[in-house]
């Protein structure tokens, strides 16, 4: 299963290479209109990523914003990475490296 809860409050979705990408966000956006929660997103195995899977990220990054709620995108390989670069989603999203850096982030930032 893509969508791992991770607390109560904290879930990671380790995103499936095209065209599977769509329905594990798909999973994501379902989940925040039925609670509040933050989201690590795992690209680790997603080799490219096209403009409808960007299009769903940015809705979900609008709603987790206005819910308060914190989305960290991790695991980008070089050519996922340049696809936010191009498009400047590197300015509209937060990166880390990998996913226990990504959840160490959250509790972190839920400390304070």
């Amino acid at each position: 299963m893509p969508l791992e809860k991770w607390s109560d409050n904290v879930v990671v979705v380790r995103l499936a290479e095209n065209p599977h990408m769509g329905d594990d966000l798909d999973a994501l956006d379902q989940l925040i209109h039925q609670r509040r929660v933050d989201a690590v997103v795992d690209f680790s195995g997603v080799r490219m990523v096209n403009s409808t899977s960007l299009a769903k990220l940015i809705k979900i990054r609008r709603q987790m914003n206005a819910a308060e709620s914190r989305l960290l995108l991790c695991g980008t390989t070089d050519q996922v990475w340049g696809a936010f670069l191009v498009t400047n989603l590197d300015k509209l999203f937060e990166f880390t490296g990998d996913v226990p850096t990504a959840l160490t982030t959250l509790q972190i930032r839920a400390g304070k």
